[in-house]
């Protein structure tokens, strides 16, 4: 199947090399100069539209760099060409005939004295940017998310899937690279989840989805990477807004962002503070074989209390008119505290008698992040040609505290205190190559330290104090430093664009236990190529090709061996001996715009080396409840196989008109793992599937109303059986104030069905688990005022190549 795969897109890549090298229409390029009548300073981010009469609709565009240039490729034709800036006065060429390569001059903007109380940079739609190597989702109005996180975004980005504790996939694979504004950051920290889970939704402007990263993004990361692009206004003056929302279970927060620029000088701060109960309840009945080993009923519910501030602020100074320095600090304090109530009831097969065992486990965890960050820009006279230099440096603590107590006495206390310090250089270069090429090169260095501090302490039944227990106390030093090198280069022919890269990545590890006097330390140098093609059929149509090669390393739990402490008879164990898992995979995507309808789809193989995944079995060590003698389940990671992934992606986006719009999203893929572990075959064979349907419509009133359904599909593997999930949300929203203001309700999961169901097999045992985190159905009430800013609607036709509504 691997072979016939890579034949077919073999075919297709020489089907599109044939196809470029006929010169169907004659490309050129437009370029001119935009300025501030009243100061003569250069406009930066002005924009320039060319709109075609005949198909009555805007074909391509751009903006101004930060020196005003603007170079714009376009077919030769006769277009209506625009030229806007927000607050100014709007310019219009109408006829020109563009039959050659030309500078069409410079062009000095007036302000609209009119117009400036109605600033608008908030969009109304969100919209979809098709790129050589990723897709954009710009985030709009989407009221289900309104008054929610970034973790409520992400779970509506099609391809884009977060379970309920938060944990993110992209095609069903999670293995996927965060980063915030390009780079790893403090708003994520130690535990990308639950800081997903704090930042407001209302924080983002947009959503980058890589599916085939070029060479310019790290390696890791096997399904690919999301970066998430926070809002900043260049705005000249004053701009911000301010949400606030309340909830049931028991929510309340406020967030805001701001933004000033005077002359040279751009300040900007968001920042969020939130409260948020929700309750949880974890089922586990499990069966042993032995007709001499108790069964078990395992019960938990718990309460998950979480609050903190977050805040990221920075300022930004021109420096002059082709270079800018950007200096920022992330801050994150987050305190978190769970009760959970474990109820363990212990079923003897022989002789049909049953006990109860009751832990109570209280755990109290506080976080924080700082984060410092520099940013050097320079831009030269060639536009694209551009420098930049970026160097932060971050400190992340994390401390849990539990006392646990069974059947009414406390018996154990469990700390747990990590720190981090995480400090990345990076620089990256882009020299053009005459008018349609560039080529790229850069250095990354990321150098990470973390402390893992682990403390047990048992109640001593004789002198009634709590020992440390040394057998079970650990502290883990683990190490990683990453050090990186690329280049790529880029060109287009007529209608054929391609990108191809090589990365270089060394990665050193280092695991150092002192209270075992364990200490391992590995070496790894891996080469990356990355290749991305496409080929534009029409305006409205074209194909793309895409491969690249990544890796998945361990994270530091995955490598700890000391056992956590949780539960008596099911304990996570970490692997010392962990090796990355390599990938290579090859996509080839479609995207067709025809009428009112937009389909973009994709097909993709991905093939998998030294797979790491989690495996459950017996330790053949016991532990004793109210005199019974229950055998210690272990669950940890091993490098187990070899996986073929299999898949294939559909999204369909309809907009009758402007109040109707309505998007799908389908993803099939089978997986194919070979391998074994302790003589017993892990082998398996899945096809599951998800589907995401969003329905949004203006009612009378001009009241907005959303709707958004999710399922996903039953999988199998060797030892786990998950059953389909679905959820539906809904949300109502209405501007007030002259769309200075929004109120939004929602209700998420409304009929409470998002509930995990897993049915384990092992070879001692069955195991029947069902989670539900976050409290199932919830309903939220936002209100947002916006000063200097409003929705922004777009205009129809898009100039971006690939625009699609959403």
């Amino acid at each position: 199947m691997a072979k016939s795969l890579v034949l077919i897109i073999t075919f297709c890549i020489f089907t599109v090399f044939g196809f470029a090298q006929r010169p169907e229409q004659k490309e050129v390029t437009v370029s001119g100069h935009i300025i501030d009548k009243e100061t003569q300073q250069p406009l930066e981010y002005a924009t320039i539209a060319f709109f075609n009469k005949r198909q009555n609709k805007i074909v391509t565009g751009g903006i101004t760099d930060a020196k005003g240039n603007f170079n714009i490729s376009i077919q030769t034709g006769v277009y209506d060409i625009t030229i806007e800036y927000i607050s100014f006065k709007t310019i219009t060429i109408p006829n020109r005939k563009l039959s050659k390569s030309e500078d069409i001059g410079r062009f000095s903007l007036e302000i609209d004295t009119e117009s400036l109380d109605e600033i608008e940079i908030i969009a109304e739609r969100t919209t979809v940017e098709i790129r050589l190597d990723k897709k954009i989702y710009n985030v709009g109005k989407d009221l289900t998310v309104s008054g929610g996180t970034v973790s409520d975004v992400l779970d509506n980005v099609p391809s884009v899937s977060v379970d309920a504790e938060g944990n993110v996939a992209l095609r069903g694979n999670d293995n996927v690279r965060i980063l915030i504004n390009g780079k790893p950051s403090g708003l994520v920290g130690l535990n990308s989840s639950d800081a997903l889970r704090q930042l407001p939704a209302d924080a983002i402007e947009k959503v980058e989805v890589v599916t085939s990263p070029s060479a310019r993004y790290e390696a890791e990361g096997t399904a690919g990477i999301l970066n998430i692009i926070l809002r900043r206004s260049k705005l000249q003056g004053l701009n911000g807004s301010i949400t606030g929302n309340v909830g049931h279970p028991d929510a309340a927060g406020i967030s805001g962002n701001i933004n000033y620029r005077s002359g040279d000088l751009n300040f900007f701060n968001t920042s969020s503070y939130g409260y948020r109960e929700s309750i949880g309840r974890w089922y586990n009945q499990v069966k042993y074989f032995d007709i001499n080993t108790p069964d078990l009923d395992e019960k938990r519910d718990w309460t998950d209390t979480r609050k903190g501030l977050t805040t990221n602020v920075g300022l930004e100074w021109y420096i002059n008119k082709t270079a800018s320095l950007t200096s920022a600090l992330v801050y994150r304090n987050s305190d978190n505290e769970n009760n959970s109530v474990n109820n363990l009831i212990q079923l003897d097969k022989i002789t049909g008698a049953t006990s109860q065992n009751i832990r109570l486990d209280p755990e109290k965890e506080d976080n924080k992040t700082i984060q410092y960050s520099l940013n050097f820009t320079k831009d030269f006279k060639k536009s694209n040609h551009k420098l930049t230099f970026d160097f932060q440096y971050e400190t992340s603590n994390q401390d849990q505290n539990s006392l646990i107590n069974v059947n009414g006495m406390d018996t154990d206390i469990v700390n747990t205190s990590e720190e981090q310090t995480d400090i990345l250089l990076q620089s990256d270069y882009v020299l053009p190559i005459g008018d349609m090429s560039q080529i790229e090169i850069g250095y990354r260095g990321n150098f990470k330290d973390t402390t893992t501090d682990y403390e047990v302490l048992l109640l001593n039944d004789n002198s009634n104090e709590f020992e440390l227990n040394t057998n079970l106390s650990n502290v883990l030093n683990f190490r990683q430093y990453i050090t990186a090198a690329y280049m790529q280069f880029g060109s287009k022919i007529y209608k054929f664009s391609y990108l191809l890269g090589l990365r270089m990545e060394n990665t050193r590890t280092t695991l150092d236990q002192p209270t075992s006097g364990d200490f391992k330390k590995k070496s790894l140098t891996g080469l990356f190529p990355t290749v991305n093609l496409n080929y534009e059929i029409s305006d409205d149509e074209s194909i793309m090709f895409g491969f690249n090669r990544r890796l998945r390393r361990p994270r530091g739990f995955m490598l700890n061996p000391f056992p956590s402490r949780s539960s008596l008879t099911n304990v996570f164990q970490g692997n010392p001996d962990l090796d990355p898992t390599y990938s290579s995979k090859y996509e080839l995507g479609y995207l067709n715009r025809f009428g009112k309808f937009t389909l973009s789809s994709a097909v993709y193989y991905e093939h998998s080396d030294n797979v790491m995944t989690f495996v459950s079995r017996k330790t053949g060590e016991t532990v004793t409840i109210d005199g019974e003698n229950f055998p210690v389940v272990e669950r940890g990671p091993v490098n187990l196989a070899t996986d073929n992934r299999y898949g294939f992606e559909f999204n369909l986006n309809y907009s009758p008109n402007k109040k109707w719009r309505v998007n799908t999203d389908f993803n099939l893929f089978k997986l194919e793992r070979a391998g074994s572990f302790e003589g017993i075959d892990l082998t398996s064979n899945n096809l599951t599937w998800s589907a995401r349907f969003t329905n949004k419509l203006t009612l009378p009133y001009a009241i907005d109303w959303q709707t958004n359904m999710n399922y996903r599909g039953p999988s199998k593997d060797a030892q786990n059986n998950r059953k389909g999930r679905g959820s539906i949300s809904t949300a109502f929203s209405k501007d007030l104030f002259k769309e200075k203001a929004s109120i939004a309700f929602n209700i998420r999961d409304v009929f409470n069905s998002r509930v995990y169901r897993n049915h384990i097999t092992a070879d001692t045992f069955t195991s029947d688990q069902e989670v539900q985190f976050r409290g199932g159905r919830t309903f939220t009430l936002s209100f947002t005022y916006r000063f200097n800013q409003k929705k922004k609607r777009e205009r129809e036709g898009g100039f971006n190549g690939g625009d699609v509504e959403m």
